[in-house]
């Protein structure tokens, strides 16, 4: 299975959206280890949101579509949906 998911941290006030192949749960503790990059910002991301797919094409095509959006409204629709 690929998921993406859509993270939040109320620390900083934002939205992450990504997609991958493991299970959730684990990504999650890889966002809030020590690292690099743009979750490295905060320690309190948490899953908002998360949708399964088949295959690795479905996941990302519907990744890009959610990043192209760039509305935090739309997003929070989608997460209040």
């Amino acid at each position: 299975m690929f998921y993406v998911y859509i993270l939040y941290s109320k620390a900083i006030d934002a939205y992450y959206i990504g997609s991958t192949s493991m299970i959730i749960e684990e990504r999650l503790r890889r966002h809030l280890s020590s690292h690099n990059g743009f979750t490295g910002r905060a320690k309190d991301w948490e899953v908002v949101y998360f949708e399964s797919y088949e295959n690795k094409k479905d996941a990302i095509l519907r990744e890009q579509e959610i990043k192209k959006w760039k509305s935090r409204v739309k997003i929070i629709e989608l997460i209040s949906a």
